[in-house]
């Protein structure tokens, strides 16, 4: 299932917090068997984590995988949630930023979900804190839904040019896409918004699989080979290792990027035109 799916599990869990949201209620659940947390908003699944910190779903340890492999050592998160990315960079020495609407996102990872202290956390549009900061990041990762969609105003060829001028050289983009179906064509609408910004792009993708997670890299990425599983949670680290060698990568296909000054009615949501892949 990838985070922002349908929440609705038949496991032993426990609801031990909630929080009101405009965007739809927060609820914390813990699984009674081994003590692991699960992060659901208006019934869609955002985050879980180990009891450490560690996250269980397997996209974060691709982002995280790659994010090893560019060396980055100063990087921004968009997108809170149970700020699991943000704990296992902190624990190998990084320095994190992350970017949340919600101030009660940062407060509820740190109670159950061992969000690291060291951190820095901003309540704040990301948009708005890229275009008003002037720090410059090795990476910028864009995770941020509602439900199973992101963001319009993250999505736009716009975005990808203000996140251009805030990293550093030889920079990179991380952003998670959840794709539908094979035809869905939003990873390569964000792949193009990239390349549009001047930032080459490839997807990286388990082709053939319905309502997945796709990771669109961009920048400085041309090396960058198939993550593996690099920090092994308590439980489930089979699963999230099996699912990370199902992933490849592969080139963008022939899509229109997504504009800010398009309507959404008019952004183009038909098929993906196929391009060789890799």
């Amino acid at each position: 299932m990838p985070v922002g799916g349908d929440g609705r599990r038949t496991v032993p869990m426990i609801i031990v917090a909630r929080h009101p949201n405009p965007h739809g209620e927060i609820r914390i659940l813990r699984d009674r068997r081994n003590g692991s947390h699960v992060y659901f908003q208006a019934n869609w699944y955002q985050s879980h984590a180990d009891r450490s910190g560690t996250s269980l779903i397997g996209y974060v340890h691709a982002i995280f995988g790659l994010l090893v492999q560019t060396g980055a050592k100063r990087i921004l998160v968009i997108g809170g949630a149970g700020g699991t990315l943000g704990t296992m960079l902190a624990r190998i020495g990084k320095q994190v930023t992350m970017v949340d609407v919600d101030p009660g996102a940062f407060k509820l990872a740190r109670k159950f979900f061992a969000l690291a202290p060291e951190v820095e956390c901003h309540v704040a549009d990301g948009r708005a804190f890229l275009a008003r900061t002037r720090a410059r990041f090795d990476a910028i990762v864009v995770d941020a839904f509602f439900r199973n969609i992101p963001p319009r105003q993250l999505c736009t060829a716009e975005f990808f040019a203000l996140a251009r001028r805030r990293l550093k050289p030889q920079g990179c983009i991380l952003f998670n896409a959840i794709v539908a179906e094979d035809d869905d064509p939003i990873a390569d609408q964000v792949a193009a918004g990239m390349v549009k910004a001047a930032l080459p792009a490839c997807i990286l993708d388990t082709w053939g699989e319905d309502d997945r997670n796709a990771i669109v890299v961009a920048g400085f990425v041309g090396r960058l080979k198939r993550p593996a599983l690099l920090m092994r949670p308590e439980i489930m680290a089979d699963d999230i290792a099996e699912e990370l060698r199902g992933m490849k990568f592969r080139a963008r296909r022939d899509i229109d990027p997504i504009h800010d000054d398009v309507p959404p009615s008019l952004c183009p949501r038909g098929r993906a035109r196929p391009r060789s892949r890799r």
